[in-house]
């Protein structure tokens, strides 16, 4: 597991298509499906596309 700060695009939404809150989130992991595991503490995670995450602080691009 990685557990890096990451960010979220605008308008990402989980995978059940719900919108998720735009936070600082740590990223757990990529699961073998690709879904990226990201959690905001032990209670609150949720799996989003890896191409909605960003780096903090960064206008734009992709986290990779």
């Amino acid at each position: 597991m990685t557990n890096e700060n990451v960010e979220i695009k605008p308008e990402t939404r989980n995978h059940k298509g719900f919108f998720i809150q735009e936070a600082a989130y740590k990223l757990m992991g990529i699961d073998d499906s690709g879904w990226a595991l990201i959690c905001i503490d032990d209670a609150v995670c949720h799996y989003v596309d890896p191409d909605n995450l960003q780096a903090p602080n960064e206008t734009g691009g992709s986290f990779e």
